[in-house]
């Protein structure tokens, strides 16, 4: 399994391939996303280019991981000088579970069938379609650009305006567009997509403004990993104390949207083909704790992990001051 991290020390940048428990940093690299445009321009694998960059240093994984060290764990994908090329965005009602908690959410009787519940059934009937054929479009959403994105150990944060947040454990796709317009993916990594659900459950409407927050990766990138069955866990912590958790089954055999499909849709648009851009898409959750009536408060822990991924990922949830008062707008004229 070859797996990335992004390190930072102070102003000092590193990649490091994972070796448990040590960490092996790249030599002549800094991020994550040179490395993918040096593999481009060489017209070599990234995992060549991996292995025949590394060098003869090693760290120890465990005092970075548990926030101990000079080493600082970055989010496993970034633009290095413009966050705002980086898209975070997602696709929704992608596996039973999360069809059934939206369902839920909206308060609707097993015998209605709500817009979400159709768009699920047009994914159950042709989210899979055959090689060579377009399948039917999945709900998409957009969270943000990269200045959204955090890792491992950093809080997720409640905004003022908000009225709650709530984990999504999901794998998402990382992906480079080419010089040729072509998507490039560079793997995938563990994530929690994290959304405002009591927003959402006023109004299904409401759920493009629910999307806008920030979201977590990491810690690490899965370069060649298998994308066809994946389990996995999340939990919440409060207290020292698990209130609530869930077996997690995600992957192409668990959900009714191929990644295939999934992928089409997403860069059937021009302008999510702009060469240079980095993407981040997370694919749907399975489950989640608000459908089971947990509402999340501050300082509750978020963990989320999946088999072949790499070391758990773990956020704490911060609630920001409630505001009531509008933001304002200054005339330039």
């Amino acid at each position: 399994m070859i797996r990335l991290l992004q390190l930072r020390n102070a102003d000092t940048r590193r990649i490091a391939l994972v070796a448990e428990p040590k960490l092996r940093p790249l030599a002549n690299f800094t991020s994550i996303y040179d490395l993918a445009n040096a593999a481009l321009s060489r017209n070599v694998k990234l995992s060549d280019l991996i292995e025949q960059s590394l060098s003869a240093e090693s760290l120890d994984y465990d005092p970075i991981y548990a926030g101990k060290s000079e080493w600082k764990i970055l989010p496993p994908i970034d633009h290095p000088n413009e966050p705002s090329r980086t898209l975070v965005t997602g696709t929704g009602l992608t596996h039973l579970g999360s069809a059934q908690n939206r369902n839920a959410m909206h308060g609707a009787k097993e015998s209605e069938l709500t817009d979400s519940m159709k768009m699920f059934k047009l994914g159950l009937e042709g989210g899979r379609p055959e090689p060579g054929s377009i399948g039917a479009a999945p709900e998409w959403f957009y969270k943000g650009n990269g200045t959204v994105l955090r890792t491992h150990g950093e809080p997720l944060d409640v905004p003022s305006f908000a009225e709650d947040g709530g984990e999504e454990a999901e794998i998402a796709g990382i992906y480079l567009i080419d010089p040729a317009g072509q998507p490039r993916r560079l793997g995938f990594a563990a994530g929690n997509e994290f959304s405002d659900h009591l927003f959402e459950k006023k109004n299904y409407l409401n759920l493009a403004g629910s999307k806008l927050r920030t979201c977590s990766l990491g810690p690490e990138l899965a370069i060649d990993v298998s994308f066809d069955s994946i389990t996995g866990s999340a939990f919440v912590e409060r207290g020292g104390q698990k209130i609530w958790s869930k077996e997690i089954l995600t992957g192409n055999a668990n959900m009714c949207h191929s990644l295939a499909n999934i992928e089409h849709h997403h860069f059937k648009f021009d302008g999510h083909r702009r060469p240079g851009d980095l993407h981040v898409h997370y694919f749907g959750a399975h489950s989640l704790s608000f459908g089971e009536g947990v509402i999340l408060q501050d300082g509750d822990i978020m963990e989320v992990q999946f088999q072949n991924f790499g070391r758990p990922l773990r956020n704490t949830l911060r609630r920001n001051a409630p505001s009531n008062r509008p933001l304002t707008v200054v005339a330039l004229a």
